[in-house]
């Protein structure tokens, strides 16, 4: 269906293109030839006001509707070309996996569109045309970003909200309404690492405003090939973590799979010692571990094999969290057993205690919960702890994954449609993106409205709406891990904004000797990515009061670039 409204779309613009009507003369003629009402002359009046199509035949227009309504089919056509570019990279990953595809191909083409728009935007005419098209693509580029982190982000919350305990939201279970403190969303830890990831991907920016905040003229062509050349090494980094990323977190959940492992065993400990695993100074008591280790000893041979430390491992609840029995008993032996030989003897069971409860007291930390040495309350603090750690680092909420398991039944297949997919999109990306620039500066010639605030408001709804669809959809669902995926989703989006898209941008404004006159744009962009990226930074619940913040952020941006620009002069 969405094909065959491309289909006629294009069919429609065709046409429109090609009607044209020539002038009804009325003057009288000067000969005694019979005339036949029509004048093949065009006058000086009517070519300045005939407009310049793009390519020679695509459709234009000098009027503010008939631009409104080229701006309407462009923006679905670009929109057309993003939904195609991530149903084919979906696709794409679904054959070959995360790693280098999600790492690097499905970033890159989601920030397609915007990139072929802020291509064409610089690369029109001559220096001085392109000097004031470039004022589209900066409008693109900040409003894509500004959108993202604001109106989506909000909106995600909003329809994402569970409710809240302890802090946590609980999956599937919304019903606090729209309590401000009691309801809201929790994301995982990775979330916050993509958020201050996003915050240092502005330094860029920063960098490239430096000579114009030093009030200095002869830096700033320099200062453009510094950030360029920054942007693009802070974009290989990103992408090489992206490839990484999938390896770090299965290691850090590892890591905290153990943890969890150790809380338990300590806390079950701690049951069976009456709480006594500590003497009067609060340190490890020795005599007290030496018992429970007889205790664990079944056959009383002085050793804990890796059967009696399984059997330990299987006798405790650890609350739902799913590991591997076998993996847990290698890693515990690996804390224990420094003679290597398969098992531990009463001395290393001693010292690995010792070093377990001393970890779990620096956990509590000075002013923990832990009111004494006896009363042995920074247990449980690090046993909460632990857990918490856990269900934070994303575990596809405890072996439930919420995508479709098993092999592709076609991988021949699917691999040519996605093929087929990117390359339309691309296609159809890189064919109107030209035109939809030439649009925008129509409708701003023809209005008197200045065309960064048409591509800040108008070009992110087209470039950015496949996007926000998929993430509110996403969100929907409720649950931490969709969550998480939807707010890195956002971040991973504004960071590609600030080091991909910039990089074009900068290598337009460097290469084509362009002057570098954003400041009040460069701000916005700065205010948002670093309250919205330091907020979710460090935290992982976001109350509902928070969508307040984001869509606020976005009028305000709006209103900043307009009082900075119109009554200070900025740019």
């Amino acid at each position: 269906m969405r094909f065959r409204s491309l289909i006629s779309l294009l069919f429609l613009l065709f046409f429109t293109s090609s009607a044209y009507a020539r002038f009804v003369s009325v003057r009288p003629s000067s000969t005694n030839l019979i005339s036949d009402g029509i004048n093949t002359v065009v006058s000086a009046e009517e070519k300045e006001e005939a407009c310049e199509q793009t390519y020679g035949f695509m459709p234009c227009t000098k009027t503010a509707l008939g631009n409104v309504f080229l701006i309407l089919v462009y923006g679905f056509l670009m929109f057309t070309a993003a939904t195609y570019l991530s149903a084919g990279s979906e696709l794409l990953l679904e054959i070959l996996g995360p790693g280098i595809v999600g790492g690097l191909f499905l970033p890159m083409l989601g920030a397609l569109p915007d990139a072929m728009l802020i291509t064409v935007s610089g690369l029109s005419g001559d220096a001085a045309t392109a000097q004031t098209q470039v004022s589209v693509g900066m409008g693109l580029l900040a409003g894509s970003t500004v959108m993202l982190l604001t109106v989506i982000w909000g909106t995600c919350t909003v329809v994402g909200k569970c409710d809240l305990r302890d802090n946590i939201a609980v999956n599937n279970r919304d019903t606090k309404g729209f309590h401000l403190k009691d309801s809201g969303v929790t994301v995982d830890v990775w979330t916050s690492y993509a958020a201050r990831i996003m915050a240092i991907s502005v330094i860029p920016f920063i960098i490239v405003q430096l000579p114009q905040v030093l009030n200095s003229t002869s830096g700033r062509h320099m200062a453009v090939l510094v950030a360029l050349i920054l942007s693009v090494v802070m974009l290989i980094s990103y992408c090489v973590y992206q490839v990484f990323q999938p390896w770090i977190q299965r290691r850090r959940l590892a890591f905290a799979k153990h943890k969890h492992v150790i809380s338990g065993i300590l806390k079950h400990l701690k049951q069976h010692a009456l709480g006594r695993l500590l003497d009067d100074e609060g340190q490890p008591d020795e005599h007290v571990i030496r018992k429970l280790f007889e205790t664990i000893d079944a056959n009383k041979d002085g050793h804990l094999s890796a059967a009696e430390l399984k059997a330990l491992i299987i006798g405790i609840s650890f609350e739902d969290i799913d590991f591997d029995k076998d993996d847990a008993v290698g890693k515990v032996l690996q804390d224990f057993d420094k003679t290597l030989d398969e098992q531990v003897d009463q001395e290393e069971f001693v010292r690995g205690i010792k070093h377990w409860l001393i970890q779990a007291m620096g956990a509590a930390g000075p002013s923990g919960p832990d009111a004494g040495p006896r009363t042995m309350k920074f247990l449980d603090h690090f046993h909460v702890q632990t857990k918490r750690e856990h269900a934070l680092l994303g575990d596809n909420e405890n072996g439930e994954n919420d995508e479709e398991s098993g092999e592709v039944a076609d991988p021949k297949w699917i691999t040519i449609k996605a093929a087929l997919l990117l390359l339309l999109g691309a296609a159809i990306a890189a064919a109107f993106a030209d035109p939809l620039v030439d649009t925008v500066n129509n409708f701003s010639a023809a209005t008197g409205i200045p065309s960064f605030f048409i591509s800040f408001i108008a070009l992110p709804l087209a470039t950015n709406s496949s996007e926000a669809v998929s993430a509110i959809i996403f969100a929907s669902r409720k649950k931490i891990r969709t969550a998480s995926l939807t707010f890195s989703e956002l971040c991973g989006g504004a960071t590609m904004n600030n080091i991909l898209c910039l990089s074009v941008f900068l290598a337009i404004v460097y290469l084509r000797g362009l002057t570098w006159n954003f400041s009040s744009e460069v701000l916005v962009i700065l205010i948002v990515c670093l309250v919205m990226g330091g907020f979710a930074s460090f935290r992982t619940t976001y109350p509902l009061w928070t969508c307040f913040i984001a869509y606020l952020l976005y009028p305000f941006s709006l209103g900043l670039v307009y009082i900075l620009d119109y009554w200070f002069g900025w740019s």
